[in-house]
Order: structure tokens, then sequence, then C-alpha cells
């Protein structure tokens, strides 16, 4: 009975050591049961970068890369067509004179003068000149910078109007048109009879007019793209009122300035409705001599 328990012990432990060596009983978690240097299907080898992700570059940041190449199909600024207008107004000492010297400019920069307007002084009015200006749209803000040194400017206005769209348009209808008289002639040179070649030239005389059309309005808009209008006043000093006082005693001198000129207005005013009262007391008082002396010779009863 006392070699029981020692035998049970002994065949227990030699039971524990043949379970520690059989082989592939690994305790390490972090295998999973795969044998070393085999890799479980779907997943990448150690070391290795997936497609895609080489220097830490993302699918994103290669589209990103892409759109920033200029192949996004997007019309770049150089390429849209602009109708650029705007109105100039200057104050100068001699409108006349200054006048002479913008067309110079203009004319300087590559463009034209489309009208030109001279009001010399007189009694009555003031000198000023109005000139209509078409300026190569490339050389418009040298060209402004030197207008503005003509003399006081008293204010500019520009507007830009984008015409890219209009003119596509036309030059997808131009180029349908021309591909379509193109056929028609083919056409007429090939017709077998005389009905063939009259519808021929029927519809070849339609098409042309109607392309002819098309391209006129195509060189107008080319040429108020090419050439920016600007209209530019020219006035006389003292002419435009000053802009409105920032200052208390810029509003004073304002104020005394607008006094003296209306105490002067009025004084004009007087001056020139003065013979029509003249003339109007004595239409009044010959009425009122004839009424008495009526009255004299005919007394009431």
């Amino acid at each position: 009975m006392k070699r029981f328990p020692a035998l049970a012990a002994v065949l227990l432990g030699t039971l524990l050591l043949a379970g520690c060596s059989v082989p592939g009983a690994s305790t390490d978690s972090g295998n999973s049961g795969t044998a070393p240097g085999v890799s479980e299907p779907g997943l990448p080898e150690p070391g290795t970068v997936e497609p895609g992700t080489e220097s830490g570059t993302s699918d994103e940041s290669l589209d990103s890369r892409a759109f920033q190449d200029g192949s996004t199909g997007e019309i770049a600024s150089s390429q849209r067509d602009v109708i650029t207008t705007g109105m100039v107004s200057i104050t100068v000492t001699d409108p006349i004179k200054a006048v002479q010297d913008a067309v110079t400019i203009t004319e300087q920069a590559g463009g034209r003068i489309d009208s030109r307007t001279e009001n010399p002084s007189t009694g009555n009015q003031p000198a000023s000149a109005n000139i209509t200006l078409r300026i190569p749209s490339d050389e418009l803000d040298a060209t402004l910078t030197e207008l503005k040194n003509l003399g006081t400017v008293n204010f500019v206005t520009l507007n830009a109007s984008d015409i890219t769209q209009q003119t596509q348009d036309l030059d997808a209808r131009i180029t349908s048109l021309q591909t379509s008289v193109d056929r028609l002639l083919a056409l007429m040179q090939s017709a077998t009879s005389t009905a063939d070649l009259l519808a021929a030239e029927s519809a070849l005389s339609a098409r042309q007019s109607e392309l002819e059309g098309l391209q006129s309005q195509r060189d107008y808009l080319a040429d108020q793209v090419d050439f920016s209008t600007i209209t530019l006043d020219l006035y006389s000093t003292g002419t435009v009122p000053p802009a409105a006082p920032d200052d208390f005693w810029g509003a004073v001198a304002a104020g005394w300035q607008t006094l003296v000129a209306a105490f002067g207005t009025a004084i004009l005013g007087i001056g020139f409705a003065l013979p029509w009262l003249l003339a109007l007391g004595l239409v009044a008082g010959v009425v009122y001599l004839v009424i008495r002396l009526s009255r004299r010779r005919h007394p009431p009863a």
C-alpha cells in the first residue's frame, strides 16, 4: 500500500514530460497555431508594402496630384473671352488739349478712337470733351495709368462680361455650317440632274447666308474682347463738384462755398428777371393810366 502513491507520482510525471515534447503544441497565442515562416492567405509578407502606399503615399494623395497637373478639363483664365467696358471722368485745365493727349496715348498703345466730341469754352459754358477709346485689352491697365495723369480723376468705373460660352457656341455652329457648305459643294459637283443641282444651290445659298451672319457675329465679339471700350469725359477745372468733405472744417468750407454759389445764383436770377419785371411794370402802368382816364371821362352815376 505504501508503494502505490510513489508509483502514481512517477506515472504522472512521465505523462507531463511527454505532453511538453509534443510537436506543434506551443502555448504562444501570437502564432495562432501557424507554423513558423508560413503566412496566412490574404496577409502581406512581413517587411512588404501594399501597392499604392509606397513612401507613405495613399490613393487620395495620388488623385490630388493628378488634379494639380492641369488636366482637370477646366478652362484656364487666360483662355476666357472677357469684354471690358468702363467710364473715366477727369478734371483738366484745358479739355481740348487733354483730349488730343488722350488720343496720342491710346494710339501709342495700339488702340483707336471710335468717337470724339469737343465743346470749346463759350460765355455760357466751360470747355469739355468726350471721347470713346478702344484700347487693347492687354494694355488697358498701363493706358489707364497714363490717362489718369492728365488731371484730377473724378471716378473710374470698369465692368467685365465673360462671353466664353457664347463664343464657344458660335464656333461650334460655324464649324458645323462650314462642313455642311463643303458637302453641298461636293453634291453640286456630282449632281446628275438639273433638279438635284437646283436643290443643292438653294440649300447652299441658305447655308452660306447663315454662315456669313455667324462669322460676322464672331468677328464683332472678337473685336470687343481684343479691344476694351473706355468712355473718357474731360471737364474744366471747377465744373465738377468736389468730393464730400470728411472733417468739420472741410464741411464748413464746403458750406461757405455753397452759400456763396447760391448767393451768386440768386443775383444772376434777379439780373435775368429784371428786364421782364420792368416790361411787366411798364405794361401795368399803361393799363392803370388807361383805366383812370376812362373813369374821369365817364364818372359813375
